[in-house]
This record gives C-alpha cells, sequence and structure tokens, in this order.
C-alpha cells in the first residue's frame, strides 16, 4: 500500500498535475507528472515528498475491476515513488484497456511511462 504521506488527495493537486505537468501514455495507462511543484499545505521548510494518485473511470470496467486495478497501480507506485523529485505531483490514469490488463502490463506501461516523463525514454 502506499504511504499516507505520498497520497494525492485534493482536487487542485490533481488538477495542478494534469494541467500543468507532462504526460507519457501508454496503452494501458497515462501519467501525468508535475515536477518538483511545492505543497502550498506542507509546513515548514523541507521539501515535500512525492505525492501520487488514481484515476480510474468507469470505462475500465465494473467496481469490481476498477478497485483491482487502483489496489495494482498503488502497489506498482510504491516501490517507483522514490524516483520522482521531492514535491513532484504524479497523477495515474488507467486506460478501458488496464482492466483486462494482467499486473505484469502494467508493470511494464507504468515503467516505460516514468522513464519516459524522467528523460529516460524517447518517443
Amino acid at each position: 500500500m502506499l504511504p499516507t504521506e505520498n497520497r494525492l488527495r485534493r482536487r487542485e493537486d490533481f488538477a495542478t498535475a494534469v494541467r500543468r505537468g507532462r504526460r507519457a501514455g501508454r496503452p494501458t495507462l497515462v501519467v501525468h507528472l508535475r515536477s518538483g511543484a511545492t505543497d502550498p499545505h506542507a509546513p515548514g521548510e523541507s521539501a515535500p515528498p512525492t505525492r501520487a494518485g488514481f484515476v480510474v473511470s468507469k470505462a475500465v470496467g465494473g467496481a469490481v475491476v476498477r478497485n483491482k486495478v487502483k489496489r495494482r497501480l498503488r502497489h506498482l507506485m510504491r516501490d517507483r515513488v522514490d524516483l520522482f523529485p521531492p514535491g513532484s505531483l504524479v497523477v495515474v490514469r488507467a486506460l478501458p484497456g488496464s482492466g483486462d490488463a494482467d499486473h505484469a502490463q502494467l508493470a511494464q506501461d507504468l515503467d516505460a511511462a516514468v522513464g519516459r516523463l524522467l528523460g529516460g525514454g524517447t518517443r
């Protein structure tokens, strides 16, 4: 499970990541990244942690399928959250094909999208 301090919860934070960040798409998901965004809600001078949120619409499937996809994405992101610069906002949007994809396919697509956003991949 993704730790509480790494969860993206506010609507305005989701909007900031999607509207002002960069994105990388794969067949099963799209990753939006707003690098090093400062968190106006965080007290003190320390660098805020990277926070990740997930968008899984009804186009993915029924409630059981959507929740399964969210659980898988949270689990995958837990191991990758340290790759991002501190203070980053990450939104992972599941596409309709993600409901039929297995865990390995989601991991492969997430790694490819994250690699592209962090400068490791090309179009």
